[in-house]
């Protein structure tokens, strides 16, 4: 799927419980500047589009953004018709005191229930005004992460297969969610470059994965109730650096995940209340040809047991990333083994919620 525009957003949460109802709502949240707008600090945020694993449509939620002019950054949302509307200024017009910051979209995650149904009630007003999405370019949803982007590794069972053959055969998979993180400078847009530096790697892989939006504080959290923390999904690739993830600083993965520009995440959030994401299908394609191809019902630890097992002695925080895992097919398990290279374009799409589409770029 191609970029909708150029522009970049970022994420917002639903509080406790079921959203309310609201008719004639956007369906994803993003952040956008019109065009001749800055773009470097554009988040996007969530969005709920299209229908269930199972065919079901759902309830329309807002889609909405983060956008910057002048240096003064703002958060916009998305109507119905693909019209960007700058939350900050239609309340000024209409004399609304937000329950959220409107430059900052972790604000707006953590505002819960009421910073959403103002977003409605704003959206509402504003009607179809707004630049067109088609003239905007949408960054990450949460470009600067409050902390390390987390990860969960050999999450999918065939992933771990694969690449039990280039360790241990006789390994088994972990009883427990296999955590690392990525650095906060990895986080990237949906469609911004890659950076390649053959003097720092030249065996960089592809892996599309599942990412979660906490929405709620919580620490020891039953897994009954990790959905409960959960404001909402988007795409994420967690893209690798092989040679310094394996051969390098003791096989520690940090390294290897981290460098900048390195987590390419959006195209915006899709809340989740009503969003069916136990399905999904997953893919990955290098220059169009399909490179992975799984469905996040593959998953071995759900979404609950990762919340819930993250915040065991650790306080998960309001706009915390987590990473789920990636399914089979990462070129580094290929016989022959495969890797990006400059000029290759890189797509990750999960259905649903859309397509990161990412040039791996000579630097």
């Amino acid at each position: 799927m191609p970029p909708p525009g150029s522009s970049r957003f970022e994420e917002r949460r639903r509080p406790n419980g079921p959203a309310p109802q609201v008719h004639q709502v956007p369906q994803r949240c993003r952040g956008v500047p019109p065009p001749d707008w800055p773009v470097e600090k554009h988040p996007a945020l969530p969005r709920r589009q299209g229908k269930g694993a199972r065919g079901r449509r759902r309830a329309p939620s807002p889609r909405q953004l983060r956008t910057e002019a002048g240096g003064a950054v703002r958060i916009g949302a998305v109507t119905s018709a693909d019209r960007v509307v700058d939350l900050g200024a239609v309340a000024k017009k209409g004399n609304v005191r937000l329950a959220f910051d409107p430059a900052s979209m972790v604000s707006l995650i953590e505002s819960g229930r009421r910073g959403l149904s103002q977003v409605r009630g704003l959206l509402a007003a504003a009607g179809e005004s707004g630049a067109a999405l088609s003239e905007v370019r949408l960054l990450a949803p949460i470009p600067k992460p409050i902390r390390n982007v987390h990860c969960v590794g050999w999450n999918y069972v065939e992933h771990f297969e694969e690449g039990k053959l280039l360790r241990d055969i006789l390994q088994d998979l972990p009883q427990h969610p296999v955590f690392f993180t990525k650095a906060t400078g990895a986080v990237n847009g949906p469609y911004e470059p890659i950076p390649y530096d053959p003097k720092i790697s030249t065996l960089i892989d592809w892996e599309t994965e599942l990412a979660v939006i906490i929405g709620k504080q919580g620490k020891n959290v039953p897994e009954e109730k990790g959905m409960e923390h959960v404001f909402g999904f988007c795409v994420l690739n967690d893209t690798s650096a092989r040679d310094i993830q394996q051969k390098k600083h003791g096989g520690q993965w940090f390294k290897g995940k981290g460098l900048d520009g390195y987590a390419p995440m959006g195209p915006w959030i899709v809340t989740a209340d009503g969003f069916e994401h136990g399905s999904l299908r997953v893919v990955t394609r290098v220059n169009g040809i399909v490179k992975q191809e799984g469905s996040t019902s593959m998953m071995h630890f759900k979404v609950a047991r990762l919340v819930s097992e993250l915040s065991l002695g650790m306080t998960i925080h309001p706009g915390d990333i987590i990473s789920t895992g990636t399914p089979p097919g990462i070129g580094h398990a290929r016989k022959p083994p495969e890797y990006l290279k400059p000029g290759d374009v890189m797509e990750s799409e999960i259905q649903g919620i859309g397509t990161l589409r990412n040039v791996i770029t000579a630097v």
